[in-house]
């Protein structure tokens, strides 16, 4: 599932190209993604401009006026920008035609993803009005990972990973910010101490920049939107790793399922 450095890498991959460009005409083809395409998607966006580009979490945003588009990539969801004439495929399911002869078009095999429209004079959508702070924001930091973890039995990872505490820290990203940290994932989060989520918080908001750089990983079937694959999995340490020596230390990688999700870690270097 694309994570927080796949949708910001398609965030930059689209905004030059849509920045600016009046939506000429929109065509659904399958309302049948994860929440139904709205009915008046089309009437609502055609003859809008494209004001600016934004991401929250997982969620990439479209300011479009009066509205906002909501667009979500699920698990195998793929936004291009293409030329207009550029031939259909099976699972093409939304197309923005801009300015320009400019097209978006919004590719999704599993119909996991989501492509909303938010009035943007009401409250902040459902959706997003329960998300925790941007790792990037100053309001993520080792403090406020104490504070919140106080009393939690949970596996740090697990607490890492919550939404509802930081957005952006998925599987892939979450052992890789512990095995940066030095923290091991299934430690019980009220018993990480101050200084180690201090650790954690930058080692977070790093592994997450430098994701971004490198263009997200690729481990499956992400794209950004101009067809290049991500190169982070290069850069993992833990993630997908169990057996293998570590690169640091050389001990045998371990792996545990945590919270039903595989995770990854050196026995040597997280503690």
């Amino acid at each position: 599932m694309p994570e927080l450095p796949e949708v910001e890498t398609i965030r930059r991959g689209i905004e030059p190209h849509v920045l600016g460009r009046r939506i000429e005409r929109v065509t659904v083809r399958d309302r049948r993604l994860r929440w139904p395409i709205p009915e008046d998607m089309e009437a609502r966006l055609n003859g809008r401009t494209v004001h600016a580009t934004a991401r929250r979490g997982k969620y990439l945003l479209l300011d479009v006026g009066e509205d906002q588009l909501l667009l979500h990539m699920g698990m195998s969801g793929r936004l291009f920008v293409l030329p207009a004439n550029e031939p259909l495929h099976k699972h093409d399911h939304l197309d923005m035609l801009l300015s320009g002869d400019v097209l978006l078009r919004f590719h999704d095999p599993r119909r996991f993803g989501a492509a909303l429209l938010w009035p943007k004079n009401e409250p902040e959508h459902p959706l997003l009005s329960a998300m925790g702070p941007e790792p990037f924001d100053e309001a993520f930091n080792g403090d406020y990972l104490f504070r919140r973890s106080r009393g939690r039995i949970a596996a740090i990872k697990t607490f890492l990973m919550d939404g509802r505490i930081v957005v952006g820290a998925g599987n892939i990203y979450a052992a890789e910010a512990l095995f940066r940290a030095g923290i091991r994932p299934l430690r019980a989060a009220g018993r990480v101490s101050r200084r180690e989520y201090q650790r954690l918080a930058e080692a977070t908001r790093q592994t997450l920049a430098d994701a971004i750089r490198a263009g997200g990983t690729t481990l499956r079937d992400f794209f950004g939107a101009d067809g290049n694959p991500g190169y982070f999995q290069q850069d993992l340490y833990v993630y997908g790793r169990e057996g293998l020596p570590c690169h640091v230390c050389g001990a045998i990688i371990r792996h545990a399922a945590i919270g039903q999700r595989s995770s990854c870690w050196c026995p040597s270097c997280q503690r």
